[in-house]
């Protein structure tokens, strides 16, 4: 269900119709570690790009599995006009995640858009700011990708930053050595530091960008969702931000799929004994200092690693519908991270901010190719549920031929996700959170592969205000597609520049309420809409998600 569709990265965009305005016409920008000087966009005028801008220090060698550290100062004006390495993962990753350069762990860069400007006085402008964090699962992924490239906000009036941060298990191992050496008793989230290191730099440094650091947004997409999240759950990172955008987000804690994506968590014993497990099986050392002096490809050999937390539960045989988390994720580790999610709403440890979030139609278990007979239906079901649940359930979904079983599956995943994202919302409010939840359900297929539905990382195409530069050969994007394109653009503008998407002349996008069951539908329709058809079918998943465990 987390298997990304190779087509949704797709190659480098077609090369711009103007010519792009050259870097050495434009002012040197001054950041803490030297000036810097970007280039016009190759997609459209009036946007500039300042790409590979060092933001720490190499995490190599004896920094390797360390917290990131300040770049190295330069002297000369950095040309800023290439992306940096994408940080160490296997070559050729599929889907959205896909990075055009090779990979490194030198990788610690991030790329700044803005309006271009013709007056010298930039840091008067405080322009709102969209931090974003790639997706792949914690295993892949680069801020290089094509499909977040930053113009098309950019030309809204938001400065957008993309940021690399170290995955799998350069990212997240976690390990009683690297505990002890810490200074604050925890390893496993280096990752999600590197995320921290890159919006202390854009505190520190945005306003000579043009931006405002009292306005931050902090976004993503599936595991950088679940990044997204962590900044705003993170006692290291809650005052940095002012909103966050969760996209294929936030799920209510006993949400089994809320265990399955990158959303899920480990302890600290967890994390640490599949470190020492790693470290001596795995890389066949004996201690961390020789585990630092093992190759690049030698680790990378094991980034894909998934965890079995499924295992000896009802969801064990369901793996095409509750599949098993990546290994290498967020660790609760007291330092980065103080809580689980679910202890963090309830005691209200967290960033009270905006916050945007949902889920696309055909992800998380629903897909138009899904195909069940009654038999194979009823014993997937039977074994999920059991007992007076698994009659209940086919009750609401009966399945009792092939066109029945393989609609109503798809139905009870569409439900699972616009009620986990809506519980969600509610415990949030019930922990003593003032901000609004905006939830949103996203139903457009993308038209460069409609058979796949909206899928996951389908909205991104238009969330970032990407397709009219995005003219592939065999490609042909609908009049429908371009206005999904510039009102899910606007929403998106309008949270990042003021915490509510709403305003204009765009459809009402009502906050999530625990007195109302609704949410945002967007795409296909505009406005809002049940988060099930029936609400015996949302007492059913609340009553069931309440013998469940937190996840």
């Amino acid at each position: 269900m987390f298997i990304l569709p190779l087509v949704a990265g797709l190659a480098a965009p077609a090369l711009a119709k103007h010519v792009a305005r050259s870097a050495a016409s434009l002012p040197a920008v001054n950041t803490t570690a030297g000036y810097v000087r970007g280039a016009g966009s190759e997609y459209r005028d009036g946007v500039t790009v300042y790409k590979g801008i060092p933001f720490a220090s190499p995490p190599t060698g004896s920094l390797r599995w360390k917290a990131p550290v300040a770049a190295e100062p330069w002297n000369d004006v950095l040309n800023a006009t290439t992306f940096g390495a994408a940080c160490a993962q296997p070559p050729g990753q599929a889907g959205i995640f896909s990075s055009t350069i090779s990979s490194s762990e030198d990788c610690l860069y991030l790329n700044v858009w803005t309006p271009t400007y013709n007056e010298t006085n930039v840091s008067s402008k405080n322009l709102p700011v969209f931090v974003w964090i790639y997706g792949g699962r914690f295993e892949a992924g680069s801020g290089d990708v094509a499909t977040y490239d930053g113009t098309g906000l950019a030309s809204k009036d938001i400065i957008v930053v993309t940021l690399n941060y170290r995955v799998g298990p350069f990212g997240f191992l976690a390990h009683p050595e690297l505990t002890q050496e810490s200074g604050h008793n925890a390893s496993g989230n280096y990752g999600l530091m590197d995320q921290q290191f890159a919006l202390k730099w854009v505190q520190e440094n945005i306003v000579n960008f043009g931006g405002n650091p009292n306005q931050v947004t902090v976004g993503g997409q599936s595991a950088g969702s679940a990044s997204a999240l962590d900044m705003m759950w993170s006692p290291l990172s809650r005052d940095l931000i002012n909103g966050v955008i969760s996209e294929s987000g936030a799920r209510g804690p006993h949400d089994p799929v809320t265990g399955s994506a990158a959303t899920s968590w480990r302890t600290k014993a967890a994390a640490e004994a599949e470190g020492v497990d790693f470290v001596k099986n795995s890389l066949n050392v004996s201690s961390i200092a020789e585990a630092r002096n093992v190759t690049t490809d030698t680790v990378l050999d094991f980034i894909n690693e998934s965890d079995t937390i499924f295992e000896g539960t009802q969801f064990a045989n369901a793996s095409s519908s509750f599949m098993e988390p990546p290994l290498w994720r967020p660790v609760i580790d007291g330092y980065v991270l103080a809580h689980t999610y679910s202890e963090a709403l309830r005691l209200n440890d967290h960033a009270d901010v905006p916050i945007l979030t949902g889920n696309n139609k055909d992800e998380s278990g629903a897909s138009p190719s899904t195909d069940y007979n009654a038999t194979t239906y009823k014993t997937l079901y039977s074994g999920v549920f059991g007992g007076n649940f698994s009659s209940q359930f086919f009750e609401l979904y009966p399945g009792a031929n092939e066109t029945e079983a393989s609609e109503n599956s798809n139905e009870f995943f569409r439900d699972l996700s616009r009620v986990g994202t809506w519980r969600w919302s509610v415990d949030w409010a019930a922990g003593g959170a003032k901000s609004n939840v905006y939830t949103y359900y996203f139903t457009t297929a993308p038209a460069e592969d409609r058979d796949q539905g909206a899928y996951h990382g389908s909205e991104l195409w238009y969330t970032f205000n990407n397709i009219p530069y995005a003219e592939y050969s065999n490609v042909t994007w609908t009049a429908h597609d371009y206005e999904v394109e510039r009102v899910m653009s606007q929403y998106w503008a309008n949270f990042i520049k003021t915490g509510d998407p709403n305003g204009g002349n765009l459809t009402h996008f009502p906050p999530s309420t625990s007195a109302e069951k609704q949410t945002m539908w967007l795409g296909d329709s505009w406005g809002s809409g049940y988060v099930s058809k029936s609400e015996e079918r949302v007492k059913f998943i609340e009553s069931w998600f309440s013998t469940l465990q937190e996840w």
